[in-house]
């Protein structure tokens, strides 16, 4: 059988749990810290490197991604031990992708040299609006205008760039989307996510709108014209979907998200880090602690800290559905085959509604069954 790793790659996801401030409408492991002790950590992320490579031998690293939290935190000295840790503990590929997140602030920018020459070669900015009353409703740091030279100063620093927006917000008309958008697509991005905005349990959002607050969001029409809107501007720029909220020409798609979305291999490592992890039939689903004084104190301790569960099969056929059709190619029939002698019986309801095409070797969601992915899903793993 061949190894996930070798189908789709092997990433190295590193999770930097700290941020300036907790924006309202998010729900990851993001914490704000008085003082980083980031010698300490540096250390840290060198042991558990360590550990994850007697794990996982034999892998050939195609990409390393630092998320957060906002990684841009990270003093670059620290960035590159990560990296020289990785490379040390494992073969990279000739050209493996390296991305870091980063907050589009003029002191964040400052930073961006420092992270190239410790071998960042791509950079993903959260911008997430470009309308200042928007940026403060989402709880930003930054306004516009700051953004925009924080990611000019990204183009002339890295080779590929990326931002994130966030639509469907409060009191947001089509007209004013697609002027936005517009600009977006303008900034030589070779790269967006764009994410409907949605409001998540835990989160200082989902307690305002419990409340009755946080007027003025979207119904399901406009909702739906607005992702309309948002295909059609994309491709009309050269930057179709590939994903459901990544748009990207075929080079430049990101490496790192396809080893997750095609089913591939990832170690995960720092505070709330996940990974999967196969050898043959068996695939591994790791998960780190999510306190970051609690990861570290065991990191330090010399502990095996991640809980590491086996995946029943039915299990990693529901994940691997889950998470292949979310891209444009689709899942492997080869692999659903492996998993599922029997997944065809479930799909010829959404074959027949044109919700899902079938082809001699994958399986893909059509245009009209992406923006009711969800439900198509539910369909198929009922």
């Amino acid at each position: 059988m061949i190894e996930n790793w070798q189908r789709a790659g092997f990433g190295i996801y590193v999770h930097w749990p700290f941020c300036q401030a907790k924006c309202p409408y998010c729900d990851f492991n993001s914490h704000v810290a008085a003082h980083i002790d980031q010698d300490r950590w540096l250390a840290a992320y060198r042991a558990e490197i360590a550990r994850w490579a007697r794990r996982c031998p034999d892998r050939t690293v195609s990409s390393v991604f630092f998320g957060g939290g906002t990684p841009s935190m990270m003093e670059p000295r620290v960035t590159a031990g990560i990296l020289d840790a990785i490379a040390a503990a494992w073969p990279m590929s000739n050209a493996p992708e390296i991305t870091l997140e980063a907050n589009p602030t003029s002191v964040e920018a400052e930073r961006f040299r420092g992270y190239r020459n410790a071998g960042v070669n791509r950079v993903s900015m959260g911008i997430q609006a470009l309308d200042d009353g928007d940026l403060k409703r989402l709880g930003r740091l930054h306004d516009a205008d700051e953004a925009r030279r924080a990611f000019d100063t990204a183009r002339a620093t890295f080779d590929r760039c990326s931002f994130d927006l966030i639509y469907a917000r409060q009191d947001q008309t089509l007209e004013g989307w697609r002027l936005e958008l517009t600009e977006a697509l303008g900034m030589a991005a070779d790269h967006l996510s764009l994410y409907q905005l949605t409001i998540e349990p835990g989160t200082a959002f989902h307690a305002r709108f419990s409340q009755g607050g946080l007027k003025g969001l979207p119904d399901e029409d406009l909702s739906a014209d607005l992702y309309e809107l948002t295909q059609a501007l994309c491709e009309d720029a050269g930057l179709p979907a590939y994903e459901v909220s990544n748009h990207a020409a075929t080079e430049d798609r990101s490496r790192h998200n396809l080893i997750y979305w095609s089913g591939g291999d990832y170690v995960g490592i720092g505070p709330g880090a996940h990974g999967r992890i196969g050898a043959g039939s068996a695939r591994h689903a790791t998960v780190a602690p999510s306190a970051p004084g609690r990861w570290l104190a065991d990191v330090e301790a010399g502990q095996t800290i991640w809980d590491d569960a086996p995946l029943p099969v039915h299990d990693q056929y529901a994940e691997y559905l889950m998470m292949a059709l979310r891209i444009t190619e689709g899942a492997e029939r080869q692999r659903l085959d492996e998993l599922n002698t029997n997944w065809i019986s479930s799909f010829q309801d959404m074959v027949e509604n044109d919700f899902i095409e079938l082809t001699e070797d994958r399986v893909r969601v059509t245009r009209a069954g992406r923006p009711v992915l969800n439900g198509v899903l539910r369909n198929l793993l009922a």
